[in-house]
């Protein structure tokens, strides 16, 4: 299950993020800190995957971005499995990196070029693609055509009440 996506600049600002399960405001700003501070540390020859305080984080940049996926273990899953044992996290790492992949492509397809002032200044319609591909910390749709063809109808029905009103 995914916990949280962060998508973040070279200079360590966040420009999205998106949790899909409860932490407190401070803990999630300590914790984003923190994993961003990591992230932006490590060379580009060095693997795109760590833990750090529980979570697998994955993250991947493209261009001046970087995006971020931390992963903790599905307690009501695993609980199920073995009682008594500790919960472990089985999310595939690769699995995260071609869904990383997979997102920015969508955006791409989206945007045009996908940048950070995309990011900045059409957040509604980010949050909405990623909505769209992510549901409860749980990937739902990774096809490019379905996940944008929702995007495209509100762009073109606000188009048509802004040619009503001209």
């Amino acid at each position: 299950m995914i916990s949280f996506i962060l998508m973040v600049n070279k200079q360590g600002q966040t420009r999205l993020s998106s949790y899909y399960e409860w932490m407190d405001m401070q803990e999630r700003v300590a914790l984003e800190s923190e994993i961003i501070r990591k992230c932006l540390s490590r060379s580009e020859l060095q693997c795109s995957f760590l833990e750090y305080r529980g979570f697998k984080v994955i993250y991947r940049r493209y261009a001046s971005l970087f995006f971020i996926v931390g992963t903790k273990a599905d307690l009501d899953v695993r609980a199920l499995d073995a009682p008594g044992s500790t919960a472990e996290n089985y999310e595939n790492e690769l699995g995260l990196l071609e869904f990383i992949h997979s997102l920015v492509e969508t955006m791409d397809r989206w945007a045009g070029s996908i940048c950070e002032l995309d990011i900045m200044y059409q957040l509604e319609q980010v949050h909405f693609l990623l909505d769209e591909m992510v549901m409860n910390g749980y990937i739902v749709e990774t096809n490019k055509s379905n996940v944008l063809r929702p995007i495209d109808l509100i762009d073109r029905e606000s188009k048509k009440t802004e040619g009503m009103f001209r």
